[in-house]
């Protein structure tokens, strides 16, 4: 249960000021663990264009000892952007991208999902419980592998470890994905767009993925292709991977073709997908393992779809 002021937080929504909340769960001994919560708003496209912005939360430390949240303080709550149906299977579909990359890579960020239900303390209402996830801090993901968050600009392909990111450039067409870079994000934002940036001293750098709301497998009502992609759905699959790393396309393959099953099987049990959620992205994925397995598919629409 979230409890805080959220009118404030929905009409206002800051990103610079927290307000005041509550944050309870039932742990695993069925007992109810209650933490003093900041919150403010956060994101970019979402916090424009949703009813409800996503969020981060802030937990104090001390009081996180013992618990489940232990060394963890700030972490980004994804919500549904409205209470409509289709939003909240976006947020169950969202949450398996990442559970899939999880399955494919270490190095990717975990997730939690979590049922939620949201009290106003500005507003006498009772609300049902809404899906949602938390995502794992970058400070947690760099501290796994001894490695630092990159706060710089850009970077360059050839300082990317290759076989890494051509495993999530395999992964983006997977999910459908072309709202990305590698390599630069937004001038004046922190590298990189929707990637973020890992490394220590001389070692390749690690590019991790996040953020794929506008994929089609994700397939929210608000996602659409960039302007200068030529595809009109974010359905279509348009191959956005580096000609440099061609010479890791057919490990990259092999990787996906051994985890098929486990794919197939994370979108079969997960709980809460509607029946025909749960076909249509059973199907989303059968083609994209019938490109893969085409030798003249993979030619055409991978290695020469390269940038």
């Amino acid at each position: 249960t979230v409890t805080g002021p959220l009118t404030t937080l929905v009409r206002k929504r800051p990103k610079d000021e927290y307000l005041p909340g509550v944050f309870t769960y039932t742990d695993s001994d069925g007992g109810q663990v209650e933490l003093d919560l900041e919150i403010r708003a956060r994101g970019h496209f979402r916090h424009q264009n949703c009813d409800y912005p996503p969020v981060l939360l802030n937990l104090k430390r001390k009081q996180t000892v013992g618990t489940l949240f232990e060394h963890q303080n700030k972490l980004k709550l994804v919500i549904q952007c409205d209470r409509s149906d289709s939003y909240e299977q976006a947020v169950l579909r969202e949450y398996l991208a990442y559970r899939i990359l999880n399955k494919l890579t270490d190095k990717s960020f975990r997730v939690r999902l979590l049922s939620v239900t949201y009290v106003n303390t500005e507003k006498e209402r009772d609300n049902d419980p809404r899906y949602a996830f938390l995502i794992e801090h970058k400070n947690r993901l760099a501290e796994r592998f001894d490695l630092k968050d990159l706060e710089i600009e850009k970077t360059f392909v050839g300082a990317l470890d290759g076989a890494q990111l051509n495993l999530t450039s395999i992964f983006e067409l997977l999910i459908g994905n072309t709202d990305f870079s590698p390599i630069a994000g937004a001038p004046g934002d922190e590298c990189c767009h929707n990637y973020v940036l890992f490394g220590e001293g001389d070692i390749p750098q690690w590019a991790v993925p996040y953020d794929f709301d506008q994929s089609g497998f994700v397939d929210a009502p608000y996602a659409g292709p960039g302007p200068n992609l030529r595809i009109r759905d974010v359905k279509q699959r348009l191959y956005r991977g580096r000609c440099l790393n061609n010479e890791h396309v057919e490990s990259s393959l092999q990787a996906f073709r051994e985890a098929e099953s486990v794919i197939y099987g994370l979108v079969e049990e997960q709980p809460g997908l509607r029946p025909y959620v749960r076909k249509e992205l059973a199907r989303y994925i059968e083609d994209f393992y019938e490109l893969i397995n085409d030798p003249k598919d993979v030619q055409r629409d991978i290695i020469d779809e390269c940038i």
